[in-house]
């Protein structure tokens, strides 16, 4: 195993407060394509700011576009959020249709929580004082004593009663009142 867990960041999921509920809002902020004019490992750079770029401005109209030449420099990309994360990836000899999906990815991301070491797999801000729900949380004390397989411990709480079902239960409640009822009958010849 190695040692790398230990120099990311560690946190919990986290989401921006109720994103999508009413309309989506682009967590990108800004983004700076840094590259040199005339070093070769900028020729895919080069190529997407050419080509796609004007484009892709004009489909992302809430994401600012900064475009910084540098010379004798690695290519980069630095994404900028709404969080103040900042994102930085490095494209030396990337094409323009890499570059392209990196900016879609950038775009798609909230911030740097792809790269951090998540402490568990779920958080909530108003932890409930009663503890975290379960299955076994509501049900019988009895439960405990069951032998296992058991066919009543198997079927759920609340399927409503067939037709057939019903009609069954009357028709053993009428015997069972005419049986009644003919008990009765001779008891009062017995008595008479």
């Amino acid at each position: 195993m190695s040692n790398s867990h230990l120099f990311l960041k560690s946190g919990f999921p986290r989401a921006p407060l109720q994103n999508g509920l009413g309309r989506y809002v682009c967590q990108l902020q800004r983004i700076t394509l840094k590259f040199c004019k005339n070093n070769g490992s900028s020729r895919g750079m080069r190529d997407f700011i050419e080509n796609h770029l004007v484009d892709f401005a004009k489909e992302n109209p809430g994401i600012v576009v900064y475009v910084k030449p540098r010379r004798h420099r690695t290519p980069v990309l630095v994404g900028e959020y709404l969080n103040g994360d900042r994102e930085w990836l490095s494209c030396r000899n990337s094409t323009q249709d890499e570059i392209s999906k990196w900016i879609d990815l950038l775009k798609t991301q909230n911030g740097s929580s792809s790269s951090m070491r998540l402490r568990k797999m779920w958080h909530t801000d108003v932890p409930s004082i009663q503890g975290p729900w379960t299955p076994f949380l509501l049900r019988s004390p009895d439960a405990n004593n069951q032998t296992l397989p058991s066919k009543e411990a198997s079927q759920p709480f609340d399927i409503p009663q067939t037709a057939t079902e019903k009609l069954i239960e009357l028709f053993k409640q009428q015997k069972l009142e005419e049986g009644k009822a003919g008990d009765e009958i001779l008891e009062q010849k017995r008595a008479e």
